[in-house]
C-alpha cells in the first residue's frame, strides 16, 4: 500500500470509526430509552389487566357467598354426601348447579366435599358442570383436580377458579367453585400462559405453534427477558399482581421491531444526512493534510532508496519541506550520516590493518613460512575471479586465506619449528589448528563470515579430511579454494626436512589429486590462472615475498 494512501487512511479511518462509535451509541441510547418506554407501558398495561382481574374475582367471590347460601344447594350437597355412589343425588346437585350457570352466566360449577381429617385441602368434587359450544353438560369429576384458588386446565382449555365454603350451622359440608375461561382478548398485546415451564395458550397470532413458541421463550427464566421469533425480536415481561397457582406463569409480548421501525427511519435520515456531511468533510480535510504530509517524507524515501542502492548514506537538502519538524529530521540525519561515513572508514581501515596484523604475526613465529598468509590470499583472490564469482565472495575469500592457519597460534612453537618431520601424535596436535581457528574468531563481532574458510580449509573433496570429514560442495567455496592454493604454497616452499617442488610438478600433483583431495573445477581454475606465467615466475614471486629487495 503506498505511503500517501496510508497517510490518508489513518487522518480518515479514526475520524469516521469515531463518527461511526458515536452514530452506534446514540442508536443505542435512543433504543434503550424505547426499550424502558415499552417496558414501562407493558408494566402499566399488566397493572390495569390485573386491577380487571382482580375486580371480577371480587365479584365472582360475592356471587358465590350468596350462590353458597342456597338453601336448595346444601340440600343437595348434604343428601349426595349421604349418598355419594347415588347418581340420582348427584344429577340434583348437577341440575342446581346448572341453573345457576344460566342464571348468573359461570363458565364452570364444582361441589367439592369438606377437608379431609388430618389435611388442609378440600375433599374430592362431588358434582360439577362446565360450558361448552354454549351448552352446560355434567363434568368427568373422576379424573378433575380442581384448586381452591387460581389456574386449572379443562379439556385443553385454562380456567381460572375461585372458591367459597359452603356451610351449613357453622359446619363446613364441603366448597363451591366457579371458573372462567381464562380470555386473552383482555390484554392489548399477546400473552403467552405457561405451566411448569410449558406453553398452555398463546394469544399470538400468524400460526405459530406451541411448541415453536416454547422453544424461543425456552431461555426465559426472570421477570423479563428478549425473545427472537420467526426474525421478529419481543420483549417478554412476567405478569404480576394475578394469583394464577402453583407452576403457573403468564408472561406479555411487545413486539420490538414495530415499535423501533419510526425511531429506526427517522434516525436514518437524521445519521445519513448528517454523516454523509461529515464524511465529506473528513475526506477533504484528510486528503489535504495525507499530501502536507506524504510529499516532503515520500523526497526522504526516495533519497534512502538511492542510498540503499549505493551503500552511501546522502546528505538531504534542508530546504526539501517548509515544516518545521522535518527540516530538523533532514538536518539530523544529514549530521548523522556524515558522523556514520567517518566512522566505517575509520573502521575499515581498522579492520584492515588488524587482520594484516594478525597475518603477520602468525607467519612471524616460523621463518620457513613467512608470508605464507598473504600467498594464499592472492593466488585465492585469482581463482575466485578465474571462477566469476561475486565480488563479496572475492574479498571474503581474501580476507578469509588471510586468517585460515589463525589457529596455528594455539600449537606449540616446538612442532611448528621443528625441523624433522612430526609425529603422528605431533600432527594430531597440530590438526587441531582449525578448530582453534574458529573458536578465536566465533568471538569476535564481524568475523562470522570468514569461520567456514577458517575452519573447513583442510576437508578434502572425497571426505577423507579434517576436523569434519566433509565431502564434495558440503564443504563452502571458499574453504576448497583456499585448500588448493595453502597446498600449492606448501608444496612450493622449502622446509627443513625437504625441498619444495617446482611449479610444473606442484601443478601435476594438483591434477593428480583432483577429485580425491581437492574439487577438480577449483584446480582446473588454478592451473588455467597460473598457466599463463612464465616458468618460474610463481617461485620468484614467492622469494620476493619471504626476502622483499
Amino acid at each position: 500500500m503506498r505511503f500517501r494512501t496510508r497517510a490518508f487512511l489513518y487522518c480518515f479511518v479514526p475520524f469516521a470509526l469515531l463518527l461511526a462509535s458515536s452514530f452506534w451509541m446514540i442508536q443505542n441510547l435512543v433504543q434503550s430509552r424505547v426499550r424502558d418506554r415499552l417496558r414501562t407501558s407493558l408494566l402499566e398495561n399488566n397493572k390495569a389487566v390485573a386491577r380487571v382481574l382482580s375486580k371480577s374475582d371480587l365479584q365472582n367471590s360475592q356471587f358465590l357467598r350468596v350462590v353458597g347460601e342456597n338453601a336448595a344447594l346444601k340440600a343437595g350437597v348434604q343428601l349426595l354426601l349421604s349418598y355419594p355412589e347415588n347418581a340420582d343425588a348427584r344429577r340434583t346437585v348437577e341440575d342446581q348447579l346448572r341453573e345457576l350457570c344460566d342464571h348468573m352466566g359461570f363458565s364452570l360449577l364444582v361441589v367439592s366435599g369438606p377437608p379431609l381429617p388430618g389435611r388442609n385441602k378440600n375433599g374430592g368434587p362431588l358434582a360439577g358442570v362446565y360450558r361448552t359450544d354454549g351448552v352446560l353438560k355434567p363434568l368427568d369429576i373422576v379424573s378433575l383436580k380442581l384448586p381452591r384458588n387460581g389456574m386449572t386446565l379443562l379439556n385443553g382449555s385454562p380456567y381460572r377458579i375461585a372458591s367459597v365454603a359452603i356451610d351449613q350451622a357453622d359446619e363446613n359440608i364441603g366448597t363451591l367453585s366457579v371458573g372462567e375461561v381464562f380470555d386473552f382478548s383482555v390484554f392489548s398485546v399477546p400473552a403467552v400462559l405457561f405451566h411448569d415451564g410449558h406453553v398452555l395458550q398463546s394469544g399470538i397470532d400468524g400460526g405459530v405453534s406451541l411448541q415453536e413458541l416454547e422453544a424461543a421463550m425456552s431461555h426465559c427464566r426472570g421477570e423479563e427477558c428478549d425473545v427472537r421469533l420467526r426474525g421478529v425480536s419481543y420483549i417478554a415481561l412476567t405478569m404480576q399482581g394475578i394469583s394464577l397457582g402453583d407452576g403457573y406463569v403468564l408472561r406479555n409480548l411487545q413486539n420490538l421491531d414495530v415499535a423501533l421501525a419510526p425511531v429506526h427511519q427517522t434516525l436514518g435520515v437524521i445519521f445519513g444526512s448528517v454523516a454523509l456531511g461529515s464524511l465529506l468533510a473528513a475526506l477533504i480535510f484528510s486528503v489535504a493534510s495525507a499530501s502536507s504530509i506524504v510529499r516532503p517524507i515520500a523526497a526522504v524515501v526516495e533519497r534512502l532508496k538511492e542510498a540503499e542502492k549505493t551503500g552511501e548514506l546522502a546528505e538531504f537538502r534542508t530546504e526539501i519541506s517548509p515544516v518545521f519538524e522535518i527540516q530538523g529530521l533532514t538536518e539530523s540525519f544529514n549530521r548523522t550520516a556524515a558522523t556514520i561515513r567517518e566512522s566505517r572508514e575509520n573502521l575499515t581501515l581498522a579492520y584492515v590493518e588488524f587482520v594484516q596484523s594478525l597475518a603477520n604475526a602468525l607467519d612471524a613465529r616460523d621463518p620457513y613460512t613467512a608470508g605464507h598468509s598473504h600467498r594464499v590470499s592472492e593466488m585465492s583472490q585469482v581463482v575466485a575471479r578465474s571462477m566469476l564469482l561475486p565480488a563479496e565472495t572475492v574479498e571474503r575469500v581474501r580476507v578469509g586465506a588471510l586468517l585460515h592457519d589463525i589457529g596455528k597460534i594455539g600449537v606449540p612453537d616446538r612442532l611448528l619449528r621443528k625441523p624433522e618431520r612430526l609425529t603422528p601424535e605431533e600432527f594430531a596436535i597440530v590438526k587441531l589448528h582449525p578448530e582453534i581457528g574458529r573458536r578465536i574468531l566465533e568471538s569476535v563481532h564481524g568475523f562470522g563470515a570468514y569461520l567456514p574458510a577458517v575452519e573447513l580449509h583442510h576437508e578434502n573433496w572425497d571426505g577423507s579430511g579434517y576436523p569434519q570429514g566433509q565431502s564434495g560442495e558440503t564443504t563452502p567455496i571458499d574453504a576448497r579454494i583456499i585448500h588448493v592454493a595453502d597446498a600449492y604454497d606448501a608444496m612450493t616452499t622449502d622446509r627443513p626436512y625437504r625441498s619444495g617442488m617446482t611449479h610444473d610438478a606442484a601443478l601435476r600433483d594438483l591434477s593428480a589429486n583432483a577429485g580425491t583431495q581437492f574439487d577438480p573445477a577449483v584446480v582446473r581454475h588454478f592451473i588455467k590462472s597460473n598457466a599463463s606465467q612464465p616458468e618460474g615466475a610463481l617461485e620468484k614471486y614467492a622469494l620476493t615475498l619471504v626476502h622483499p629487495c
